[in-house]
């Protein structure tokens, strides 16, 4: 009886803590009275007076305010205030950039479905489609990668006049400067059309898109600026770049060496404010042709003609490259791809107030400026052209497993192969899932950085897998260089998505969960914003946060044990059917990671900071639910079909399977044991139960691959199909010949027909013809499909001095 009322009472209890919102002085009143029953059904009286006695000092101590100031708040006060660790000006500003979204929801422990699926799909207009199916298209039939990075080491003089001239620059500029004012889906789209045919044409259109002036200049412009800039940016009249990195300075604006000194001096004839500029930068994109650049610097005023401060920040302007005192136009060769990519430094060069980015006013802003702008972009730059990738190597590599045999059965078939195949597709549909809703929260008019930071690292890590998966099924295939190979630039240009808006180990290890736990917590800054203020009133702010946060803390853990205890009966989900046990899976994870968080927090203080490990784990659970969130809204926009489901199923027990790990390490290595097992209780009360997806689903998606259908349509739509003399034309067209002729083999193999390759094939099917075997069409198939194939699968070759003369031609100088 006092086992099945203390199992009852349990989960009563859970209930409450994590359903309901109740204040502490009923908690305690009700401990009490459950306390009294425990000990009337039959528990020792003398335990029972000792949990009454804990009960009644806690009520003293949490509910008499001058107790609690005295001895919890004050004293954690003091403590809080003392162990901060500093924050620079960079990282307070890329703590307070953009807006908070679906991450403070997952973020906050009790995410609400609603919201998510509340979201507007993502729906090209008419313009915008007109755009794609139109420009679009007819730009990528005039890129040839091979030409582009071998043998110009550029883009042809007709595609950048294109460029221009059918303003891909200006897909972010509104119509009434000019530009195409298009939505983030719609510029999403374009990029990856344009990626899956070449990676060097796709940097120079999304960088004027991304981090560009243009982008700055409409959010922080003057309306001179404005009007002078836009139109012409717009035109294509003005090439832009925007130079931030330099040799000794990366993410650490802080540590910008670059210098704008407040001074007078001479511009158009007459004497003017400004500032004397000296930099020097590296790894500048579209630097070397740019006519108009955008440049971070660090201003100082010591002759005090702005005010009496010195040292006034990064600030942002925008110059002309023509200016004296600029070095421009050299080159760096980013790993074989050849978009426009440089230095360029500049030696005292005086610019007027004029240029500064917003005037004078904005002298100082400029991180800011920066880490707001880049949450958009970054959102949509490399997770496009990771999408693009994942689609383009979903469709060529299911191709080429279908037409490759080995021992008379395509690769395909082999089930090492599969497993390579079902990454690619499900990863494939996890990162259009992840872009969609990334898209769709930036159209509805959020800036979520969190949560474009995950779409970049987590996208593009994906992309990673990806690639390296099918190169691993094309071997050869995919490594010998030339004209017909069309994985091995994307290969190449791996590190450089990795690398640029956000190198991914610091995104991961430091940005994502330190600013998400900052930003989606709805109590930190305000217990941080109080601990360090003095005066009146301020103990009890901090009071009242440190409350309210003991209170969201408890609700979490309760709710992530309720749930990982009897899931299907307590956690949320909106819908009923196949994707319902993945909402509440989210709903269990994300309460775990908040009550985890919550105590890395509280027990680390400052130390957290340095705990990069951990931190980076705990964005990976963060990470990972986001994107497993966006397949079930995609699934749901799609109609749910059920062609679909085991695409569904793969991306999201992938997904869940990497958020346990990720918190199963926060626990492993938490360096304060106690704590952990503590955590361990809470997040895995029955144990870890997530896995991988299992066969079925891998021969599932592999065959997806292999097999045309609407479903591998739906997949790698949006891609460009190409000619059919290009590579990938001739790869689908021996795709169809393989299939049409695979009925045709069958009946050979039921006739013990297999050609040995010491026959001549055309005379060995004469001979079956002329058996009665086959007829003249059958033959004739066969004979074309064999020839395809073959044009397919083979490789580029050259002269032997071909090599020898290139590299002479380009010798670094």
């Amino acid at each position: 009886m006092l086992w099945i009322f203390l199992v009852l009472l349990l989960f009563t209890l859970l209930f409450l803590l994590a359903r309901a919102h109740i204040s502490l002085k009923p908690w305690l009143g009700m401990l009490t009275v459950a306390d009294v029953a425990l000990m009337l059904t039959g528990m020792s009286v003398a335990v029972g007076v000792l949990i009454l006695c804990a009960v009644i000092a806690a009520f003293v101590f949490f509910t008499v305010e001058e107790i609690r100031l005295k001895w919890i708040s004050g004293p954690l006060k003091a403590y809080i205030r003392k162990s901060l660790p500093p924050m620079s000006d960079t990282e307070k500003a890329a703590i307070e950039a953009g807006t908070v979204w679906w991450d403070g929801e997952l973020f906050g422990g009790n995410p609400d479905f609603s919201r998510l699926l509340a979201t507007p799909k993502p729906v090209l207009s008419e313009e915008e489609r007109a755009f794609l199916d139109g420009p679009t298209e007819q730009l990528c039939s005039m890129l040839d990668d091979w030409q582009i990075n071998h043998e110009l080491r550029d883009l042809p003089a007709d595609v950048w006049t294109f460029i221009r001239s059918h303003r891909f620059f200006a897909m972010v500029i509104p119509k009434r400067y000019g530009g195409l004012e298009f939505s983030a889906h719609a510029h999403s789209c374009v990029l990856q059309k344009i990626a899956s045919r070449s990676a060097a044409a796709v940097v120079t259109v999304m960088v004027p898109n991304s981090l560009g002036p243009a982008e700055l200049l409409l959010a922080y412009g003057t309306d001179a600026q404005k009007d002078h800039y836009l139109p012409r940016l717009a035109a294509g009249d003005e090439v832009p770049c925007f130079a931030l990195t330099g040799p000794m300075a990366g993410s650490d604006a802080s540590a910008i060496p670059d210098t704008g000194i407040v001074c007078r001096g001479r511009f158009d004839g007459e004497e003017v404010l400004g500032l004397r500029l000296n930099w020097e930068k590296r790894y500048i994109t579209l630097g070397p042709v740019a006519t108009v650049l955008g440049l971070a610097f660090h201003v100082y005023d010591p002759e005090h003609l702005l005010g009496e401060q010195e040292d006034l920040g990064i600030t942002c302007a925008l110059i002309p490259t023509d200016m004296a005192g600029i070095e421009i136009g050299r080159r760096h060769d980013p790993l074989n791809i050849a978009f426009m990519n440089g230095p360029n430094s500049g030696r005292d060069v005086f610019i007027p107030m004029d240029c500064v980015i917003g005037g004078e006013a904005m002298i100082g802003k400029g991180w800011r400026m920066l880490v707001e702008r880049l949450s958009i972009g970054r959102g949509i730059s490399l997770p496009s052209l990771s999408v693009a990738a994942g689609k383009m190597c979903a469709d060529s590599t299911g191709a080429y497993a279908r037409l490759r045999k080995q021992f008379h059965t395509s690769i395909g078939r082999f089930e090492g192969v599969e497993e390579a195949l079902a990454r690619i597709a499900g990863l494939t549909y996890l990162m259009d899932a992840g872009e969609r809703l990334t898209v769709s929260a930036l159209d509805a008019g959020e800036k979520p950085a969190v949560v474009t930071a995950i779409a970049k690292r987590y996208l593009t890590e994906a992309m990673r897998q990806v690639v390296d998966d099918a190169m691993d099924v094309h071997g050869g295939r995919g490594i010998c260089m030339g004209p017909s190979n069309y994985l091995g630039r994307l290969y190449q240009s791996i590190p450089v998505a990795i690398t640029v808006e956000g190198a991914n180990i610091l995104t991961r290890s430091l940005m994502i969960f330190g600013q998400g736990a900052m930003r989606c917590h709805p109590y930190l800054q305000e217990e941080i914003a109080s601990a360090t203020a003095e005066g009146d009133g301020a103990l009890e702010r901090f009071d009242t946060a440190l409350m309210a946060h003991m209170s969201y803390t408890i609700a979490n853990a309760a709710r992530a044990v309720l749930y990982g205890l009897a899931g299907p009966l307590f956690a949320p989900a909106p819908v009923a059917g196949p994707s319902a046990r993945y909402y509440r899976q989210i709903a269990r994870y994300s309460a775990a990671t908040s009550a985890m968080a919550d105590l890395a927090l509280m027990t680390l203080g400052g130390a957290l900071k340095r705990k990069e490990a951990i931190s980076g784990r705990f964005a990976d659970a963060m990470a990972w639910m986001y994107l497993c969130s966006a397949v079930l809204k995609r699934f749901e926009d799609d109609g749910r079909p059920r062609a679909d489901e085991p695409l569904m199923h793969w991306a999201c027990q992938y997904s869940l399977y990497q958020v346990e790990q990720a918190l199963d390490g926060v626990i492993r290595n938490f360096p304060v044991r106690p704590i952990a097992w503590k955590m361990r209780v809470w997040a895995f009360p029955l144990g870890r139960r997530a896995s991988l997806p299992d066969d079925k689903l891998m021969h599932q998606l592999a065959g997806m691959l292999i097999e045309p259908s609407a479903t591998r349509k739906r997949l790698v739509s949006g891609i460009y199909d190409g000619d059919s003399e290009s590579a990938t034309g001739r790869l689908h067209h021996a795709m169809r010949l393989t299939i049409h002729i695979e009925p045709i083999e069958r009946k050979l193999k039921e006739h013990g027909q297999i050609h040995r390759p010491d026959q001549d094939y055309g005379a060995w099917l004469s001979g079956l013809v002329g058996a009665g075997i086959l007829n003249q069409k059958e033959s004739d198939l066969l004979t074309e499909a064999r020839a395809a194939i073959l044009h397919a699968v083979m490789v580029d070759d050259f002269a032997a001095d071909a090599f020898s003369r290139q590299a002479e031609a380009n010798r670094p100088v």
